[in-house]
């Protein structure tokens, strides 16, 4: 049976065209845009068809079974039950790598990550302004007409979620977090200071239990760290559906792509990388967006919600990676480039405003860890609140919310 194209997140024309240049970032012409694909093209050119394709950065997770990825087995990938956008539709999924084609012969990479750059700081820092002109009007209007009104925008206060909400000034903003926690506190002076509709998702022990267990069961990721980073995400998410909501706008990306990390200020002295620039750290967490992407887009739409990263969109990729050092990093300032970009654009207090991870800035962390000690597994056990999920998700602790009130 001919199968037709099932793409997400690009035109089956784009992607031709991305698979025939190579193009990695073939969205990133200032009239075109875009944040990524994944799915089933039919007449690639240049090889047989059907194929599976999946973008370079992982924008768009797509899942596969164990038993199709590989060329041995002598099973299509591209039928329609071989392959799935939630791995919960699959009996062994695996993920198709970023940036490759798969069929019946095999998997094969397909894109690299542009090694264009660094530019001069000044035209560096216009084409990081220009882009993100572009892709954040493209959150108000839909193929020239107003979007419609489905759209909130998770919010911690930082300057990430602050350029995105600024660009909606009428959609709700969310925040995640236990009571006291700086992510709450940050969002509500945050969204006073740029008058704005914040809902706070009060967590308690409960709320935490119930959403490891479902952004667990949706993902598939068990370590503390995932679930700790989902937790907050899937929560605004389900939020804002019960809100009537279909679309979450979020910030990912402006971290990896605009220097956002620690590491990357001193890498030649900082063990978590390997490379001795900032622009070579700053590639090296770039790399790492694939695995976060999938979960957390895979968690929002478990959470009723399809996920929106202007900040991901070809074009900011493309201004950012051409980046140099200095508009990434300077003296003890992150994301130079985008912070200001952010000017004019956001309050003072949140363009520069200092933001911490989400599983620290939420108390997610925090309170697994209390959890899995009031449970019994403690401090000096290795990996106690991994070996605390993993009783948890296989059933045998009783945590109710009538337990841990």
């Amino acid at each position: 049976m001919a199968l037709d194209d099932d793409l997400r997140g690009a035109s089956p024309d784009r992607v031709r065209k991305a698979l025939r240049d190579e193009d990695p970032l073939v969205g990133s012409d200032p009239a075109l845009g875009g944040a990524g694909f994944a799915g089933v093209l039919t007449a690639p050119p240049g090889r047989d068809g059907p194929v599976l394709v999946r973008d370079i950065l992982g924008r768009e997770p797509l899942f596969v079974e164990r038993a199709a990825i590989d060329a041995s087995n002598s099973i299509d990938p591209t039928r329609p039950d071989a392959w799935a956008r939630d791995p919960t539709d699959l009996d062994d999924p695996v993920s198709l790598p970023a940036g490759s084609v798969a069929s019946g012969t095999g998997v094969e990479r397909i894109w690299s990550l542009p090694e264009d750059g660094p530019i001069d700081p000044a035209a560096g820092q216009a084409a990081v302004d220009d882009a993100l002109d572009a892709t954040l009007a493209d959150l108000v209007t839909d193929a020239g007409e107003p979007a419609d009104d489905d759209l909130a925008v998770a919010f911690s206060g930082g300057v990430d979620s602050g350029v995105v909400a600024a660009a909606v000034p009428d959609a709700p903003c969310y925040v995640a977090g236990f009571e006291g926690c700086h992510d709450v506190a940050a969002a509500r002076v945050a969204a006073e200071a740029m008058d704005r509709d914040l809902r706070v998702v009060e967590i308690d022990h409960g709320d935490l239990v119930r959403a490891a267990r479902e952004v667990a069961a949706a993902t598939g990721r068990r370590n503390p760290m995932d679930v700790a980073i989902a937790v907050p995400l899937y929560l605004v998410g389900e939020a804002a559906a019960a809100d009537g909501y279909d679309r979450l706008a979020v910030g990912q990306g402006a971290d990896e792509l605009f220097g956002g990390y620690s590491k990357v200020v001193e890498p030649a002295d900082d063990a978590r990388v390997d490379a001795d620039t900032v622009r070579g750290a700053r590639t090296e967490t770039v790399e790492t967006l694939p695995d976060q992407l999938e979960r957390d887009v895979v968690a929002l739409r478990a959470a009723g919600v399809d996920p929106v990263t202007p900040l991901l969109d070809d074009r900011v990729v493309a201004a950012a990676l051409a980046l140099p050092g200095e508009r990434l990093v300077e003296g003890d300032e992150r994301k130079v480039a985008l912070r200001r970009a952010a000017a004019g654009r956001v309050p003072e207090s949140v363009r520069t405003a200092d933001k911490k991870a989400v599983q620290y800035g939420t108390y997610v962390s925090r309170e697994l860890d209390r959890l899995a000690r009031r449970a019994g597994f403690k401090r000096r056990m290795d990996d106690h609140v991994g070996r605390y999920l993993d009783a948890l998700l296989a059933g045998d602790l009783d945590e109710t919310a009538a337990d841990l009130a």
